[in-house]
């Protein structure tokens, strides 16, 4: 990397500081390194092991040579931070950039303060997130900071120029860099790093003075010997940060606190229940926390950006099973929740989308164990169990956890406020937020009815008899879910069939749902009890895999076990108009849902008007099947369809924008889409972040001339974990590229 400041002058040589000093010279960050230490023998070392270029007793030897392009960093002791930035304020002219590396910001910023009469613009307040049980600067190592977080706080008064600086300093160091405000620094880092040293010294201070047990280090394990490594680190450094943190530290502790003494309660009740719910809850936090730890995140998002490369293909063929179907999946974790008793559930999907119910029901008070190989165990709390979250829930990209959850939440006791990524909040929920209203829901949106959405518990329902708008499935559950806390009977009428999982599944739960055609209703106050759920395969993933052996000569394909609800075979119903080689069998129940097993074999496809009664039946499935139009004989035309304009991206803009691309005559219509099938070639199309388009023009690889370059397909694990892998069994030729 390219010398990034003139000088360095490094005050106070500790492993921190000395690490950085030893960073920037061996890695040409700048001209020049200069260290400061009042003790003799730390600038011996420091130049004896290359630490830095030159040494000085008192920063007042080498102030008056700094200017534009030059750092001073403040590495000493968190309480003796006061003392330096006093005797720098009069030295050093305002172009030279200060920052400093203590863990306790507050501190600190509040000093800078009181010497300057506020925040100089050269002041970059920073912390980085690394250490090693060894002290002093012969610990001094240049690899230290080498994918490892640095904080930086900087205040409104910080320079653009100086924070700049400051970052590639630390860049070229190899720190990944986060920004942070600091109060939240030091609430986060009470929590996470001075807490668990606290802890840490507490917990070997307390053993050392068991008489009865003075061997009791000989025996500790490794998990011991791990947690309380980090009690062998520097007392005064932990001291002081203890001292300059106090207040957010305690507020820590008292929460901490809390937390023991209801552990010591139960395990004094032999509360098994409240025993597992505090180690289930744990291990899943922890395990959340190992992942972001291997990609090399700290509280902040997964940044990289994966494309899919496709090869041309020839043919698919096997035995397939899917993932499990998402819509099942989500409601199993909603209801097995509210039920008495513990829901299993097998064939769980174990997607983005799916997790974001599960973590927000968990967040809600409910013991869940798993997921693992598909099986969940949900120790339900009853129809009136759950508890208010301690902050928002967070839904990630999925619709239909937000559009479900309003309705369950709406009779609920406690606030609640739901939140999703960027993409979810652009998606409508005026759509479930004005029956919910009618039935005396309190909810607030967005502009544009778009999330999050805040709901004010402790309301009465009254029953309503909702007539759709539109054909909804999630509207239609929506309402009917919040109908289990409503007072009378609440009826849903739809303009046309939608998918009815969530009154299947009631009904599987023992709560009585009445359906006559268009009509479901249910009466409020009922109770749900616990059952065992096998969640079918997924349609909406199988029909990546039905288009596949469609479209290219020779496929032959069986995907096992696949939910055939009667609301979602509009693709089967589509595929078989337009030519399909396509037979069912093997057709059984399983709780209440009908499975099948699906053959496809190619056989030439012809364009068709699509049915526009099909149009429910098959809403999910219509990027795939555009593919199938695209490699029609014909013209197929869509109409009806406007709903897809609002799914995770315009799909019917995006689809009609890709085949283009790939050279197909695709014409959307507000409404649809007209396509004239013929060849397709190659090229670069942008999926916006939508998993279904993302698999859809992979699947339309296996008749491309030439490879096929899919932007932005991250997402592709909300709905269908490993399509990668079982897409390349297959036969396709997929390699994912990171950016």
């Amino acid at each position: 990397m390219a010398v990034v400041i003139n000088r360095l002058l490094v005050v106070g040589l500790g492993l921190i500081g000395g690490s950085l000093a030893k960073a920037a010279r061996e890695r040409g960050l700048c001209h020049e390194v200069i260290g400061s230490s009042r003790n003799p023998d730390t600038l011996k070392k420091a130049l004896a092991n290359g630490v830095v270029d030159r040494v000085v007793a008192c920063v007042e030897d080498v102030a008056a040579e700094l200017g534009e392009g030059d750092v001073v960093l403040i590495g000493v002791p968190t309480l003796t931070v006061p003392a330096i930035i006093r005797q720098l304020q009069p030295l050093l002219a305002e172009t030279v950039t200060i920052t400093d590396v203590a863990s306790v910001k507050g501190s600190v910023v509040d000093v800078v303060r009181q010497a300057y009469g506020g925040i100089p613009p050269q002041f970059v307040p920073g912390h980085p997130i690394a250490g090693s049980e060894k002290s002093g600067v012969e610990a001094a190592n240049s690899a230290l900071f080498d994918d490892h977080r640095v904080i930086l706080t900087p205040l409104p008064e910080t320079g653009a120029a100086h924070l700049q600086r400051v970052r590639e300093l630390w860049q070229g160091a190899g720190a990944v860099i986060s920004e942070m405000p600091v109060a939240e620094h030091d609430e986060v880092l009470a929590a996470t790093s001075h807490l668990p040293h606290m802890l840490a010294y507490t917990l070997v201070d307390t053993l050392s003075h068991m008489r009865e047990n003075r061997e009791i280090f000989r025996y500790a394990a490794g998990g011991f010997r791990d947690f309380t490594r980090i009690a062998a680190s520097d007392p005064v450094m932990w001291h002081d940060i203890v001292m300059a943190n106090s207040t957010a530290l305690l507020s820590v502790l008292d929460n901490f606190t809390d937390h023991v003494n209801s552990l010591k309660e139960a395990i004094n009740n032999k509360d098994s229940e409240y025993l597992l719910g505090v180690f289930t809850r744990a291990r899943e936090a922890r395990n959340h926390f190992a992942k972001m730890l291997e990609n090399k995140a700290y509280l902040e998002p997964m940044t990289q950006t994966i494309d899919y490369r496709v090869l041309p293909g020839q043919a698919v063929s096997g035995d397939i099973r899917v993932p499990g179907d998402k819509s099942i999946s989500h409601r199993s974790i909603m209801l097995g929740s509210l039920a008495n008793g513990v829901t299993e559930v097998t064939g769980f999907l174990e997607g983005e989308d799916s997790l974001a119910t599960l973590q927000a029901f968990r967040d809600m008070g409910v013991v869940i164990e798993g997921p693992l190989n598909g099986r969940v165990v949900i120790h339900g709390v009853g129809i009136h169990g759950l508890k208010a979250p301690v902050g928002p829930l967070y839904l990630g990209n999925s619709g239909t956890s937000m559009r479900l959850l309003a309705g369950l939440l709406s009779g609920q006791s406690f606030d609640v406020e739901l939140t999703g990524d960027e993409s979810l909040s652009k998606r409508p929920m005026e759509r479930v937020a004005a029956p919910l209203r009618q039935m005396g829901a309190v909810i607030d949106t967005n502009d544009g009815g778009r999330p999050p959405l805040r709901i004010k518990g402790g309301q009465s329902l009254k029953a309503i008899d909702y007539r759709l708008p539109m054909a909804s499935a999630q509207v239609k559950s929506c309402v009917l879910l919040a109908g289990l806390y409503a007072e009378g009977v609440t009826r849903t009428t739809e303009p046309a069939p939608t998918r009815d999982h969530t009154e299947r599944m009631l009904s599987g739960f023992g709560y009585p749902v009445a359906r006559h055609g268009a009509v479901a209703e249910l009466s409020g106050g009922g109770e749900l009890t616990a059952t065992a759920i096998d969640v079918p395969a997924d349609i909406s993933s199988a029909t990546f895999f039905m288009v596949a052996a469609a479209i290219a000569p020779g496929s032959d394909v069986t995907l096992t076990h696949v939910g055939v609800n009667p609301t979602r075979v509009g693709v089967i119903n589509i595929l078989q108009m337009m030519g399909a080689d396509l037979t069912l069998g093997n057709y059984r129940e399983v709780g209440g849902e009908p499975v099948a097993d699906i053959r496809i074999r190619y056989a030439p496809l012809h364009g068709i008007d699509i049915p526009e009664d099909q149009v429910p039946l098959a809403i999910d499935e219509f990027p795939a099947l555009f593919v199938a139009a695209a490699c029609a004989e014909g013209k197929t035309v869509l109409t009806g369809a406007e709903e897809l304009r609002v799914k995770e991206s315009d799909r019917i803009q995006a689809m009609a924008d890709g085949l283009r691309i790939l050279g197909v005559d695709a014409e959307p219509t507000p409404d649809g889409i007209v396509i004239q099938g013929g060849s397709i070639g190659g090229g670069e199309v942008d999926s916006l972040g939508d998993h279904r388009i993302a698999m859809s023009f992979a699947m339309a690889s296996l008749r491309a001339s030439q490879p096929i370059l899919i932007r932005n397909c991250n997402n592709v694990a909300t709905s269908f974990p490993d399509f990668v892998a079982l897409a390349n069994c297959a036969g396709l030729k997929i390699a994912e590229e990171a950016r």
